[in-house]
């Protein structure tokens, strides 16, 4: 069975002001099918590599230890924010 991951950065959570912890990026397998036990509610999956999560410092990293061992990704990239820079003054412009 040939494996599947997702490449990504990861975004920042909403209890998160600044940027730290979303720089690298991370090589996730797809989940697989699991298993529920009715009984005690536990949920189960023989599929080991969902659990793993490899962080690379650089896309181009993450892309290569993929190609390297034969697996298939879909690269995710997420959209830049554009930050525009006002002066205070601005807010006031439009009252006059």
């Amino acid at each position: 069975m040939k494996q599947k991951a997702k490449i990504y950065q990861p975004t920042k959570t909403a209890m998160q002001s600044g940027k730290a912890r979303t720089k690298f990026w991370i090589l996730e397998f797809n989940k697989s099918n699991s298993n529920k036990d009715f009984v005690m509610g536990w949920t189960s999956s023989s599929n080991t590599d969902e659990q793993i999560k490899l962080k690379f410092e650089t896309q181009e990293q993450a892309i290569t230890y993929a190609k390297e061992n034969n697996i298939q990704f879909d690269l995710i990239t997420n959209k830049k924010n554009k930050l525009i820079i006002k002066a205070y003054a601005d807010n006031f412009l439009n009252n006059v």
